[in-house]
């Protein structure tokens, strides 16, 4: 899609409204265009709001030189995105609502954008010590796992699975959203600068050198204030 001959974000953002979306009561152009982050690659996150949609969706179009993703509700289909996001801890549809620049308003999107904020600023629901102690548990698999492991190709699915598991730990056990992709690390970033510098650090060094000892005692260090790792006396179901 980096072919595409892209204009001025916002008038084709507009341009696309007008032209598809030309009766709904309001929208917001989100995403990485609004946060000053694009690149060649990015796209326009459009958010629609239309009372005379039965359902919620999603489409992909290109359109106005850009390529769009359109996530369509009507003024209540929102909220079960808002609750999921929130469950999951993952607040796609709340950060793209509250970061959203305003195409066009019938008078709806202060409520709608004050929910999201609201919902952000509250955070993630706290992890029960049952949850804790399963995560723990899962983490230590995983590293003995990468310990033992002497298979190069094993040890780097190995390496991405503690990853996405330390990075989850790091951030629920202290109340923080997290990510996917890339937004992984700018969950980290937010929350502690330089343990994500480090965490980055431990797993450049493993891919370029094979060296795992860095890894090792990154994941050590997170588990160490919750007693270490954890196997002995691990049940689920019993």
């Amino acid at each position: 899609m980096n072919d595409l001959k892209k204009g001025n974000a916002i008038e084709a953002a507009q341009q696309f409204i007008a032209q598809y979306f030309p009766h709904c009561d309001g929208a917001l152009l989100a995403g990485s265009v609004v946060r000053g982050e694009a690149t060649e690659t990015s796209d326009l996150d459009i958010v629609v709001f239309d009372h005379t949609r039965m359902a919620s969706y999603r489409e992909s179009i290109v359109a106005f030189g850009w390529a769009i993703e359109v996530f369509v509700h009507n003024l209540t289909s929102y909220k079960q995105y808002f609750h999921e996001d929130y469950k999951r801890a993952r607040p796609s549809m709340p950060r793209m609502v509250s970061e959203g620049i305003v195409l066009k308003d019938n008078g709806i999107l202060d409520g709608i954008k004050n929910e999201a904020k609201l919902l952000l600023d509250k955070g993630p629901e706290e992890w029960t010590e049952q949850t804790v102690k399963i995560k723990q548990y899962f983490i230590t698999d995983a590293l003995d796992d990468f310990i033992g492991c002497s298979n190069k190709a094993e040890e780097l699915f190995i390496a991405n699975a503690l990853a996405e598991l330390v990075s989850e730990f790091v951030l629920r056990t202290n109340r923080q959203w997290i990510g996917h992709s890339k937004w992984v690390v700018r969950a980290l970033l937010q929350h502690d600068e330089a343990f994500t510098l480090h965490f980055i650090q431990a797993f450049d060094i493993f891919y370029k050198t094979g060296n795992k000892q860095h890894i090792i005692q990154l994941v050590n260090n997170v588990l160490e204030p919750f007693g270490g790792k954890y196997f002995d006396g691990f049940s689920v179901g019993k």
